[in-house]
């Protein structure tokens, strides 16, 4: 072997080593990352206090990554919140991944929605989460008719952060959206104008948490759906996904999860390869019974049985879907499509 070739192999295994030791740090900073956000053995947990005052916290089973799972969403507005409190949920929204099939399907609650929150009697279903994530889990379990065993939850500062992080989305808002509120100092005031724009962190917040229209939380929890695919889609860039470390860092102080890494490292991969197949609200305006408990105005569902028949419907006409191949997901012949059925 000539001098020449000695310094080119040594150059090239130099470099190789260097390659070597960076992908190894992603992936260690990945993990650790992920670990972070699943707090549920720890006092970081914002859930600490409320879990001991459940009746148990329960594991979710073990998720292998070939069934179909549903994972509970929850977005909460902590603003003025004192420690160790847990506030009501903003936006609450389940998940649907079918894993051999690739298709994801988003049910988004109407927080009004009044139902039976368990061992605490009947109330809106947003107060759900302020007793544990369990309890939360099985309030949502019973009003869908589907089993939901893990969760996510954060708050405004982890939604800002987390667009942000991604380099905000391109987005087109429908109308112009303002909103004005002396009781937070101005400081969540929304003001929005029509057309398609790039959205930053706190004009995203705005943007999802607008319901000062005709159509109130009904629109909102629309605009919440399309907004949630957008970003998935964003995540799924090469920019982002280089990204991920420097991401989880930033938002893992305002998020807790059940899921374990090995689960969100098997979400990940799937959710790489999957496609929206459709999103609702729930409970569909069909069912919805305005009425008043008390003083308070809450949504009741006329037919707690026809909402599970609506629930699994959706789910069983999603089985009847061929599943996604190598070849349909390179070609691209499975768009996404975020249709409301309501």
């Amino acid at each position: 072997m000539s001098l020449k070739t000695k310094r080119i192999a040594a150059v090239l295994t130099l470099i190789l080593i260097v390659l070597s030791g960076a992908v190894v740090c992603y992936f260690y900073s990945l993990y650790r990352g992920l670990e972070g956000l699943n707090k549920t053995d720890s006092q970081k947990s914002l859930f600490a206090g409320v879990n001991a005052a459940e009746a148990e916290y329960t594991e979710p089973p073990k998720w292998l990554g070939t069934e179909p799972v549903n994972i509970l969403l929850m977005g909460v507005d902590a603003r003025g919140v004192q420690k160790g409190e847990i506030p009501r949920s903003d936006t609450m929204m389940v998940v649907s991944l079918d894993p051999e099939r690739k298709r994801i399907h988003l049910f988004s609650i109407l927080r009004d929605t009044y139902t039976d929150i368990p061992d605490h009697g009947k109330n809106r279903i947003n107060t759900a989460i302020t007793y544990g994530p369990n309890t939360a889990m099985k309030a949502v379990s019973d009003l869908l008719g589907i089993p939901v065993q893990r969760y996510v939850y954060t708050d405004f500062q982890g939604f800002i952060k987390l667009v942000d992080e991604i380099g905000g989305v391109d987005f087109y808002v429908e109308k112009d959206m303002n909103y004005e509120s002396a009781a937070d100092q101005h400081a969540y005031d929304i003001h929005l104008t029509e057309g398609q724009q790039h959205l930053d962190g706190k004009a995203a917040l705005q943007y999802v948490r607008f319901r000062h229209d005709a159509l109130s939380d009904y629109s909102r929890t629309k605009r919440q759906r399309d907004f949630t695919d957008a970003v998935a889609r964003k995540m799924k860039s090469t920019t982002s996904i280089m990204k991920l470390p420097s991401i989880l860092e930033k938002v893992s102080p305002y998020m807790d999860t059940n899921l374990t890494v090995n689960d969100m490292w098997k979400l990940a991969s799937i959710g790489y390869q999957s496609t929206l197949d459709g999103s609702e609200q729930i409970p569909p305006m069909k069912l919805i019974k305005e009425t008043y408990r008390g003083q308070a105005a809450v949504l009741d569902v006329s037919s707690r049985k026809e909402l599970k028949d609506f629930v699994q419907n959706i789910m069983e006409a999603e089985k009847s879907i061929p599943a996604e191949t190598p070849d349909s997901l390179k070609s691209g012949e499975s768009g996404v499509t975020a249709g409301m059925n309501e």
